[in-house]
Parts: C-alpha cells; sequence; structure tokens
C-alpha cells in the first residue's frame, strides 16, 4: 500500500479536526427525572458515538462526572435553585460545593456551572436577589482553586425575562428586575461567562398554531418575517428567539456578552389537546436546528458562527409532571436506541477522507429532491427564498451561473431545493419543502448545470 505524502496526510488530518471540532456547540440535556435511565458508563458510550460535544446536567450526578472522565465531552453541572440561599450567604459553603463537584473529578471537562434554573421567573421569588451572589462565592471558589479562567459561572434564565420579543429588534428585559439583570451582566462581562437561555419554538407554535408559524418554528420553508424595527427578514422562530435576547442584552449596553441556548427542542407526542407533539415535527424542528447549527450560518444580529446550543433532551423523563409532551422529549430511549434519527451519529456524519460533496455515503438516501408537478411559482418562492437564506451556494442560479437558464422561478427552485436537501442530510424531511417536493432518481442535471446527488 502506498503511503500518502506527509502534506496530503496534513491536510486530510486538518480537515478531520476542523469536522470534529465544528460538532462543539452541538449539546444536549440530560435531566434524570426518570426511574428507567440506562447506567451512566453505557450513556458516556452512547454519547461519544455521537457528535454531542457537551452535556448539561441540572444537578452534579456524581457517577455521570465519572462516566464522562477522558472523553473530552464538556459539562455543565447545576447547582439546584434550593442550593442558591446558602451559595449566597456562606463562602465556605461554595468552596466545598466545588471541592465536592469539581476538585474531586479532575479527568472530566468540567466547563460551566450553572447557579440555580430559570431564577428569575421561579415562584420563590426571594431568591432573585441571592442569585448574583451565589454565582460571586461559586466563582471566588473556582478562582481560588485556578480554574476561575476554565470554568465559567452562569445562570440559566426562561424567556420570560424579555418583556416583549416581537420583533426582535424591539427586546427588552422585563423592567421588574433591570437592576438585578444589569448586575449579572455586569458578572457576565467581567467573568467572560455566558448569558443562558431558554429559547421554545415549540411553545411560541402552541400559541399560535397556524401552518405559516409551523413552518416557520421548524426551520421549513416559510414566506419569513420581517422586523419592521430593522427591515430584517427571519426565516426561522428560533433565530429570531435569539435575536430578541442578543437585542435586550445590546439595549442594556453588553454586546460583548456571550448567548448559549441551555434548553431548545420539541416533544414527539403529547396529550391530544396539544399542539405541536408529533414524531415528524421533532424530527423537523431538531434535525433542522442541527443542520443550521452546522452551517454557521448564524443568526442575523450575530452571523457566520454558531452559538452553543444544547437540545433537551438525551432521553424522555417518565417521571416528570404536566402534560404529556413533558415526558417526550427524548432523542435516545433508555434501551440506548434512536427515538428518531436527527443525523447525530458519528458513523453517518464524520467522513474517514474528504469526500466529494455530490458523492452519497452508503448511510444516506439515493436521488435528488425536486418540485412537485402542481406547486404554484409562489410557493416556489417561498422555497427558494428560504434555502438561499440559510446560507448555501445559491450562485450557480444567480446571473452568469450554470443554472441561470432557464431564468424561471420553477428552474431556481428545483436547484435550490435540491442543494437543501442533499446539504441537509438527504432525509426524507428535508424533502418536504410543506409537501410541496418529492425524491427522484431521475437526474435533473442540463447542459453545464450539475445537481448535486445521485445514487
Amino acid at each position: 500500500m502506498t503511503s500518502l505524502h506527509p502534506l496530503i496526510f496534513f491536510i486530510i488530518f486538518t480537515f478531520l479536526l476542523q469536522f470534529a471540532n465544528s460538532q462543539s456547540f452541538v449539546g444536549v440535556n440530560y435531566g434524570q427525572v426518570a426511574d428507567n435511565l440506562p447506567a451512566p458508563e453505557a450513556t458516556a458510550k452512547l454519547l461519544q458515538s455521537t457528535s454531542i460535544g457537551k452535556v448539561r446536567m441540572y444537578g452534579a450526578d456524581p457517577g455521570i462526572i465519572r462516566a464522562l472522565a477522558n472523553t473530552g465531552i464538556g459539562i455543565v453541572i447545576g447547582a439546584a435553585n434550593g442550593d442558591i440561599p446558602a451559595l449566597a450567604s456562606d463562602p465556605n459553603y461554595a468552596t466545598q460545593w466545588v471541592n465536592s463537584n469539581v476538585l474531586a473529578y479532575p479527568d472530566s471537562n468540567i466547563i460551566v456551572i450553572t447557579v440555580g434554573n430559570e431564577v428569575m421567573t421561579a415562584v420563590d421569588q426571594t431568591l432573585v436577589s441571592l442569585c448574583l451572589p451565589a454565582m460571586q462565592n461559586v466563582q471566588n471558589a473556582l478562582n481560588a482553586a485556578s480554574l476561575g479562567g476554565k470554568i465559567k459561572v452562569s445562570t440559566v434564565h426562561s424567556m420570560a425575562v424579555l418583556s416583549s420579543s416581537d420583533p426582535p429588534s424591539s427586546a427588552v428585559f422585563n423592567s421588574g428586575f433591570s437592576d438585578t439583570m444589569r448586575s449579572l451582566l455586569k458578572f457576565h462581562s467581567a467573568n467572560g461567562s455566558p448569558f443562558m437561555i431558554n429559547p421554545y419554538p415549540f411553545f411560541a407554535y402552541q400559541s399560535d398554531t397556524r401552518a405559516e408559524t409551523l413552518a416557520f418554528c421548524l426551520f421549513q420553508p416559510n414566506a419569513g418575517r420581517v422586523d419592521s424595527g430593522n427591515g430584517i427578514k427571519y426565516m426561522n422562530m428560533f433565530d429570531a428567539q435569539v435575536d430578541a435576547v442578543r437585542s435586550a442584552l445590546n439595549a442594556m449596553g453588553f454586546k460583548d456578552v456571550e448567548i448559549v441556548v441551555a434548553e431548545t427542542g420539541w416533544a414527539y407526542k403529547g396529550d391530544p389537546n396539544e399542539a405541536g407533539p408529533s414524531m415528524d415535527n421533532a424530527k423537523a424542528y431538531n434535525g433542522n436546528l442541527i443542520n443550521h447549527l452546522r452551517s454557521k450560518v448564524g443568526t442575523p444580529l450575530m452571523p457566520g458562527k454558531s452559538v452553543d446550543t444544547y437540545i433537551f433532551a438525551l432521553y424522555d423523563e417518565n417521571l416528570k409532571p404536566g402534560p404529556g409532551s413533558e415526558r417526550s422529549f427524548g432523542l435516545f430511549k433508555p434501551d440506548l436506541s434512536m427515538t428518531y434519527d436527527v443525523g447525530l451519529s458519528k458513523n453517518s456524519q464524520t467522513p474517514t477522507t474528504p469526500t466529494n460533496p455530490s458523492t452519497p455515503s452508503p448511510v444516506q438516501s439515493a436521488g435528488w429532491c425536486v418540485p412537485k408537478a402542481d406547486v404554484s411559482d409562489a410557493q416556489l418562492q417561498s422555497n427558494l427564498d428560504y434555502v438561499c437564506s440559510q446560507g448555501l451556494d445559491c450562485g450557480p442560479i444567480q446571473p452568469g451561473g450554470a443554472c441561470f437558464e432557464p431564468n424561471t422561478v420553477a428552474a431556481h427552485a428545483a436547484y435550490a431545493m435540491n442543494l437543501l436537501y442533499q446539504t441537509a442530510g438527504r432525509n426524507p424531511w428535508n424533502c418536504d419543502f410543506r409537501q410541496t417536493a418529492t425524491v427522484t432518481s431521475n437526474n435533473p442535471s442540463y447542459n453545464s448545470c450539475v445537481y448535486p446527488g445521485g445514487i
């Protein structure tokens, strides 16, 4: 066997390294309100078989932290709301907490400590004024252990901390705790720690069940929504919600504070009276979200990078109270099988050598994605606008491009729709476009216009 030239090997190695690192912004929430979860060691092996780079826990379970040692997976651990009074009032308690939950696991990659969960909007409002002192004591304990620059301290908020979020450019924090929020943001700015938020298009759809809202929430083709404040056209709810948070931070003068999405997800089943939960919707939301993050197109206010995003959730939590959807967010089942496939498996994502993007891997579906015969130009134009807003290369259908002629909406949309299908993973839901598209085995390429894809 001929050995690779050192330069070629370096290029291939660099490519693979960049691909592996590119997944670091995809995280998952590991809730434990259940009595049927697999052993931590089995979960660690499951995570290593995926491109999930980070795990967020709501506590600091020793078994899980230990099982994730030496895996390279980033770990977010949490101090519960009930710990906040003691952490705020007693620096020694904070030191003991850090000793027990961080220093005890030197081989585990703990990256963030969250102090409380959705404290600002919690029933117990006495915690609001205690949250920042608790965070400061935890930060001081980390600093004393020379970990202040490595492990960040934050707290997690619901979208309810915003008094409004529509349009995104108008978003500001609730005036009821603006002083507290300003102090909290000064802490984030001083320590380089992220502002963590829980945007859920799932809940946004439940309060507005129009078909166009569902498409907007699921990253599916839609007419978009124009922000009346700055003229920006949003093509999905996730970007709109995240940019609303960005606007609120900017309005308060904290443009340097990074955003982390601590939770977002979609239930795959629920009670009969719940709008939105379904296997198809969950697969579409999470699958398209992951593809959106991987594209690194970012949001309109934060282009060119992907916000660290933790998907809710790794497993169902069968003991959670509330409607049926609360127990049906899991990407995986307790037996470690996938609830549905959103392309997280390393087997379907990591190439062994750089490949021609027009050549499908064995795990992909065959063919090309094309419009159905009876689709109107208006629907096709919506599909075209959607695809070209996602950071994909629509150059071939621009003037002078190989696929510009014939200069029709139908021809341009066909190229764009197939481009998204091939790029996003060639899953059936990537060629849905609100039931206006289908997969064909007939190559639609013509003359010098080559459609990526194939058998």
